[in-house]
């Protein structure tokens, strides 16, 4: 980890600091492996001693808003546990992520790579406070949302001519194919690896590389255009695919 992503973090842990945190953990490419500053998302969960309270939301939010100047501070994602909700992988609870405050779940997924590799960067660990994921409920999550979520989207064309789309879109399948054959995470470099031999397409693929480790000039959209079809093309069948092997 660099100086910047040092720097951002410990001004992050000492503003949540008056809120007194039972644990901060990172989470993602931060704790797993290939994270890329600048390009990465900070991904962290905390642990509040207290429930969420309207005061609360609004310490964090303004918590957010004063580091928003601070360089990286736009990828600092947060979501905000209570030690007497962290059982429930459906709950959705407090987070800022993309700029603003919002509300979702800490899912399985993440739920998995916090026990296997998750970084303490405050307090107690994920063993101490987080229940453990199972093979099966791993399973199921991962198949739901490739049917639930990707597969859906997968016919808006609109969005495939987004980076991040694209770029989560073939990744997540990557690693949803891992965790359902083998049992196991991979990080997003692992992943975007094992992507040819799944069949996709080595031009997007590549570009994925290019933009993730490289810093190419701006992409035309003729090649917006073809690159979204591409990729729409082949993970449509993918994902059926995996869905039916395995759902």
């Amino acid at each position: 980890m660099t100086s910047l992503t040092d720097a951002l973090l410990n001004r992050f842990l000492a503003a949540l600091s008056p809120l007194a945190p039972v644990a901060v953990w990172a989470h993602g490419s931060l704790a797993g492996g290939d994270y890329q500053e600048g390009r990465s998302d900070l991904d962290l969960v905390a642990v509040m001693e207290s429930p969420t309270t309207p005061g609360t939301v609004r310490r964090v939010v303004a918590l957010h808003r004063r580091l928003r100047a601070e360089p990286l501070a736009a990828g600092l994602h947060c979501t905000y546990l209570t030690p007497d909700t962290t059982a429930d992988t459906g709950r959705s609870h407090l987070t800022w992520a993309h700029g603003h405050a919002m509300r979702r779940p800490v899912t399985p997924v993440t739920r998995r790579e916090l026990h296997a590799f998750g970084r303490v960067l405050h307090g107690r660990s994920p063993a101490e406070l987080l229940p453990t994921v199972t093979d099966r409920e791993l399973a199921e999550f991962v198949v739901r949302d490739q049917r639930e979520f990707w597969r859906p989207n997968v016919d808006k064309a609109r969005l495939w001519r987004q980076d991040v789309w694209v770029d989560l879109g073939l990744l997540t399948y990557a690693r949803a194919t891992a965790t359902l054959r083998e049992g196991r995470l991979m990080s997003k470099r692992e992943a975007l690896d094992a992507l040819p031999g799944l069949g996709a397409p080595m031009e997007v693929v590549a570009d994925i590389e290019r933009r993730r480790y490289e810093r190419p000039g701006e992409p035309d959209g003729e090649w917006l255009d073809r690159r979204g079809e591409l990729t729409r093309t082949y993970l449509g069948p993918a994902i059926d695919e995996l869905v039916k092997t395995y759902g």
